[in-house]
């Protein structure tokens, strides 16, 4: 019967020496599952991360593209200000004697004046024409003076030295204006 006995402590000890085993061999398991789940969470958080720089590049490089189609004949259009700030010169310093003398050349640079705003227009570039009685904007016109002038009121455009730009929503050169500076009354 020892030996029954025996034979039964030692199966008994054997059992529990594999449960043992397995237990040890399922918390191992449990702790790679664990491991491989936290990888990937990382993972995936790093390929999500990834995916929202790669398209904000994609936007901001879409951005700068229209920027640069917009806006990149900027610097040749402030130069050529000065040729229509020119012409407009010539055009309002011709009296009605130079007009009747040479009628054909005041026609061409009229001409020539016109064929500067239909080409500037075609890129974006638009003229800012304040009139006088219109309202000191800062946003778009530059004032070059204040003077009290009567039947005025404070902030009113009382004269018009040179016209402004802007390209699309950008000023490209502010309208040149003296501002009535009448106090109110």
């Amino acid at each position: 019967m020892n030996s029954m006995s025996d034979m039964k402590k030692d199966e008994i000890a054997e059992d529990q020496e594999l449960i043992g085993d397995e237990t040890l061999e399922a918390e191992i398991l449990a702790d790679e599952l664990e491991a491989l789940r936290a990888e990937r969470d990382d993972m995936r958080d790093r390929f999500m991360r990834a995916l929202a720089d790669a398209e904000n590049i994609r936007k901001r490089g879409e951005r700068d593209r229209r920027e640069a189609e917009q806006y990149g004949g900027t610097k040749l259009a402030r130069d050529l200000l000065p040729v229509y700030d020119n012409l407009k010169r010539a055009l309002d310093a011709a009296g009605e004697e130079q007009r009747a003398a040479a009628k054909a050349l005041i026609e061409g640079v009229e001409l020539t004046m016109r064929e500067l705003l239909s080409v500037m227009g075609k890129h974006g570039v638009e003229p800012i024409v304040p009139e006088i009685g219109d309202q000191f904007d800062p946003q778009l016109h530059q004032a070059m003076f204040e003077a009290p002038l009567p039947e005025t009121k404070a902030g009113d455009i009382i004269q018009v030295m040179t016209e402004g730009f802007m390209l699309h929503e950008r000023l490209l050169r502010p309208a040149q204006v003296g501002v009535s500076s009448t106090p109110k009354p």
